[in-house]
């Protein structure tokens, strides 16, 4: 079982002594140590600022945190390691210079892993006492990553009021002025996660704030009162916004409150965008599930499944009931318009039919209610249709002709398969987009170790039918690639299975897989122990699904929409019947999400095709950013960017930002998490992209 998190790095006491004397020392240095050629930002000369971050890395979690928010949103940075002995040091020339006659500061921003990281020999003093220069020359923001509560960083000792320990399941609170201030798309109470009992995840300094701190987030300590773990410290005409819990990429804490520490540290102004995206997909709508077999541990069907028949167990498919439960669903409060996307076989339901009677009240109720989801194509019977499989070898192998060339899925196949599907849906008036297409178990799409290529027919089937989005498995590919002339949409599988239609089932399967051979598992967990993690013990068959499975899998959904992940999720039909197992991870994930977020920070729904554009454009803009061909500058309420032709341009605004057009202006991006924000590009007859600031 693979958990998505990691322990962080406690720094000692007496680390965060030295870096208090090396910053009181390097303040010294810079009161004695002229800029000499930084020139100064005066009013009657507005400095050009570079619209990137710099990033002075440590090697440790909490830099690494920070700079995964800056990549994820899509903000240019540069990183200088501290570690590399043939790093370019930190000098008036390093940091800014003059284009055209106007002083440039090359960084808009600094991420430092705390507030004095240069050493204490004389090249880091001048460094430290360079950047101190260059952020008070340019009014620059500063970033300490994590840090330790004395009044070098405007707290006092611990000691002193404060607290210092291991923050898991610690609730911590935002304060008034972090909600007034770069945290006001939160609105709840910030809870340090508390994944494993027996390892200490988090640890923190909450100090009680000197003159120039505001406390932004903020713990109950035990002598009374609260204390800061992040907060801004303005002194000498500079600002810090000063962590003192220690982080990792990965935890829901950190997630939630990164947005906030890139808006502080950019001043609301950067490239790049970020949104909270959540989508499901429920394949195999229409057709049944075969389900999983405790006594013999396998799904029949499945071709190392001995006596490979059903054995009598019904298989999981969706009643009328079930149908009309979802559609209900959506209109809770907890869903509050979250539309889930149908991924549909319409032929396995006809075949449903001929084999029932002629009738089908699954059917019917779906085809009543067809508005109220989104429909994705999912072919019309589900056949495989990558290489034909030779079922005879565990596992499965491609069929091959006497020359030893592979045989594949025909094109005329594979396009019927996908006409057929979007035809019926048409002509009964279901809300289908033929640009997208999920294949049967994402077939056709290479698949290792037996079906290493792409079946060579699929792009060209693709073609045939105008389907432009084309989805895969994250767990197996995560980038998006080409096929065709087509995109792949990576999705992540949610661990529900597909083959169970109550808790006990899943709960049967889940400790097969996830236990050891000595606790009566398969032993997987042990063979890859560098991807899964065994249980200690078998979960309950009646209370373990609901105890432990959904919390962990409603977890990790959430970590997802917490990283500006736009891929979607898929489960299958038969996790709305039977017992209906979906619905407590959705509830957990919506639920929890809202309870978080404020109203001006939605979660976004995308469909598929959407999801698959925004991936996209992230790749384009990745690309263009990391060929050096992107420039980007504030002069003061004036933004510029340029771009290669083509390239979509993501900004991220204040409210009241407008874009100039060749005569005039028009309102900015659209509203989220308190900014403004697009994919934009140079309109006709300019070659950049304005951008106007409210005063």
């Amino acid at each position: 079982m693979a958990l998505e998190f990691r322990t962080t790095r406690t720094f000692t006491t007496r680390t965060f002594r030295n870096a208090a004397v090396l910053a009181a020392a390097t303040g010294l240095l810079a009161l004695g140590t002229p800029w000499g050629a930084v020139p100064s930002a005066d009013a009657a000369a507005e400095p050009r600022i570079d619209l990137k971050v710099l990033v002075v890395d440590d090697g440790g979690s909490s830099v690494e945190a920070v700079t995964a928010e800056l990549k994820n949103t899509g903000i240019p940075y540069s990183t200088l390691k501290l570690g590399d002995a043939g790093r370019p040091r930190v000098d008036a020339a390093y940091l800014s210079d003059t284009v055209s006659g106007t002083p440039r500061a090359k960084f808009q921003g600094v991420v430092l892993p705390h507030e004095a990281p240069f050493g204490t020999d004389a090249p880091g003093l001048a460094e430290q006492a360079a950047l101190v220069a260059y952020e008070k020359a340019f009014g620059i923001r500063q970033v300490d990553a994590y840090t330790w509560a004395h009044p070098g960083v405007g707290l006092d000792y611990t000691n002193n009021g404060g607290w210092t320990g291991t923050l898991d399941g610690k609730e911590s609170a935002l304060t008034a002025a972090g909600k007034a201030g770069p945290f006001g798309y939160l609105d709840g109470p910030v809870k340090f996660e508390d994944n494993d009992p027996t390892v200490g995840e988090s640890y923190g300094y909450a100090g009680r704030p000197r003159e120039g701190f505001t406390p932004y987030l903020d713990l109950a300590v035990p002598d009374g009162g609260r204390a800061s773990l992040l907060g801004e410290y303005a002194h000498d005409g500079r600002r810090e916004l000063v962590v003192t819990f220690a982080a990792n990429q990965y935890q829901q804490q950190f997630r939630v409150l990164a947005r906030g520490i890139v808006e502080w540290l950019t001043q609301g102004v950067h490239l790049g965008q970020s949104r909270q995206y959540f989508s499901v997909h429920v394949d195999d709508v229409f057709a049944p599930d075969a389900r999983w077999d405790s006594a013999r541990n396998c799904t029949p069907g499945d071709f190392d499944c001995p006596d490979g028949d059903q054995g009598g167990a019904a298989p999981v498919r969706m009643t009328a009931a079930d149908a009309a439960y979802a559609a209900q669903w959506q209109k809770s409060p907890t869903a509050a318009g979250f539309q889930l996307d149908m991924v549909y076989n319409a032929g396995q339901g006809e075949l449903w039919k001929q084999e029932h009677g002629g009738t089908d009240p699954l059917t019917d109720r779906l085809t009543a209610d067809r508005a109220q989801y989104r429909w994705v194509n999912h072919t019309y019977t589900h056949p495989f249709l990558g290489c034909a499989q030779n079922t005879s070898t565990v596992p499965w192998s491609c069929q091959r002709t006497a020359t030893n060339a592979v045989v594949w899925v025909s094109r005329a196949t594979i396009s019927a398969e996908i006409g057929n599907n979007h035809n019926w849906a048409a002509q009964r008036g279901f809300p289908v987009n033929r640009a997208e297409l999920v294949t049967g178990e994402h077939s056709g799409l290479k698949r290792l170790p037996q079906q290493p290529d792409d079946n060579p027919n699929l792009g060209p089937a693709l073609a045939d039918n105008g389907v432009q989005w084309l989805a895969s498995d994250n767990s197996r590919e995560p980038a998006q690639r080409t096929v065709g002339t087509s995109r792949t949409v990576p999705r992540h599988p949610m661990n529900v299975y597909y083959n169970v239609g109550t808790a006990a089932e899943m709960t049967d399967e889940y400790n097969w897989i996830y236990t050891a051979k000595g606790d009566g598992g398969s032993g997987v967990c042990e063979d890859n122990a560098s991807t899964s993690t065994c249980l200690d013990e078998p979960l309950d068959v009646t209370t373990g699904y609901g105890s432990y499975i959904v919390p962990r899998e409603a977890r990790t959904a959430l970590g997802h929409v917490l990283a500006n992940d736009p891929r979607p999720h898929y489960v299958h039909q038969s996790n709305l019947a039977e017992e209906r197992l979906l619905y407590p991870v959705l509830d957990r994930v919506l639920d929890g999400y809202r309870a978080l977020f404020a109203d001006n920070t939605p979660l976004v729904n995308p469909r598929q095709s959407a999801a698959g554009q925004e991936l996209k454009r992230r790749a384009s803009w990745t690309k263009a950013v990391a060929d050096g061909t992107v420039s980007a500058y504030r002069i003061g309420t004036t933004v510029t960017v340029k771009a290669p032709s083509g390239v979509e341009i993501p900004v991220t605004a204040p409210e009241g930002t407008r874009k100039q057009l060749l005569l005039g202006t028009a309102v900015f991006g659209t509203p989220y998490a308190g900014r403004r924000s697009d994919w934009t590009q140079p309109e006709a007859l300019q070659t950049a992209v304005v951008l106007r600031l409210p005063s």
